[in-house]
């Protein structure tokens, strides 16, 4: 079992977490929306602010990995969907569009799997 993450390390993730799902609603914006680069259409922009604040909230942050694995559901119904259907378009593009980001996402992943065991 790994050691607890440290209040500073939480944060990091969160912010890491909010960048992750940002750019995920940008890549489901610009192919399903045809927004153009950096820019969200109202409903995207909508949900990214939604999403944002949940992870701000979000109390498990330190030993979680994905928000569908987790025992609290915060999001309302039709912004889980919502997001459910970004994550279904967004992530298999995501690592051609931000690789980095994309390997990093699952590696903070693979550490939070690790960490239950």
């Amino acid at each position: 079992m790994s050691k607890p993450l440290t209040p500073e390390a939480v944060e990091a993730k969160r912010e890491r977490e909010r960048l992750v799902v940002t750019q995920m609603i940008g890549v489901y914006c610009r192919g399903n929306h045809k927004t153009p680069r950096g820019q969200l259409c109202p409903e995207c922009a909508a949900l990214t602010e939604y999403a944002s604040a949940r992870i701000g909230r979000c109390p498990f942050m330190a030993t979680k990995t994905f928000c569908s694995q987790c025992r609290v559901h915060c999001y309302a119904p039709a912004q889980r969907q919502a997001i459910k259907d970004v994550m279904r378009y967004a992530g298999p593009r995501m690592l051609l569009s931000h690789p980095v980001m994309t390997v990093r996402h699952g590696i903070d992943t693979l550490r939070a799997r690790q960490s239950h065991q």
